[in-house]
C-alpha cells in the first residue's frame, strides 16, 4: 500500500516563509512526476508546482519567484519552499505523485492527506 505523508504546514505572517515536505512510502517501483496542489475554502483545487523525475520544474504564475519545488529521489520525498507568503496563499496543500508499484503496467496517481497553510495579514 502506498502512502503520501505531508508535513510542515502551519500559521505564518504575511511575508514569511514555510517549508512543506511529502514522503512517499510503501511498495513503490518508481516515481514519475510529483506535484503540489492547493485548495482554498470555497474554491477548486489548483496546481501549484510540478517536478519531473529528472528535476524539471514548472510553476503556476501566482507562485513564480516565491515558491520552489524540489525532490530527493533517494528519499522518495518532494518539498515545497514557500517564501514571501501572502494571505491569498492560505489553503490546504496536497502533494501528488504519479508512480508505479510494479515494473509493468500503467502508473497511478496518489494523493497526500493535505496540510493546512494559513497566512495572516
Amino acid at each position: 500500500q502506498v502512502q503520501l505523508v505531508e508535513s510542515g504546514g502551519g500559521l505564518v505572517q504575511s511575508g514569511g516563509s514555510l517549508g512543506l515536505s511529502c514522503a512517499a512510502s510503501g511498495s513503490i517501483f518508481s516515481i514519475n512526476d510529483m506535484a503540489w496542489y492547493r485548495q482554498a475554502p470555497g474554491k477548486e483545487r489548483e496546481l501549484v508546482a510540478t517536478i519531473t523525475s529528472r528535476g524539471n520544474t514548472d510553476y503556476a504564475d501566482f507562485v513564480k519567484g516565491r515558491f520552489t519545488i524540489s525532490r530527493d529521489n533517494a528519499k522518495s520525498t518532494v518539498y515545497l519552499q514557500m517564501n514571501s507568503l501572502k494571505p491569498e496563499d492560505t489553503a490546504v496543500y496536497y502533494c501528488n505523485a504519479v508512480l508505479q508499484i510494479r515494473w509493468y503496467g500503467l502508473p497511478s496517481t496518489y494523493w497526500g492527506q493535505g496540510t493546512q497553510v494559513t497566512v495572516s495579514s
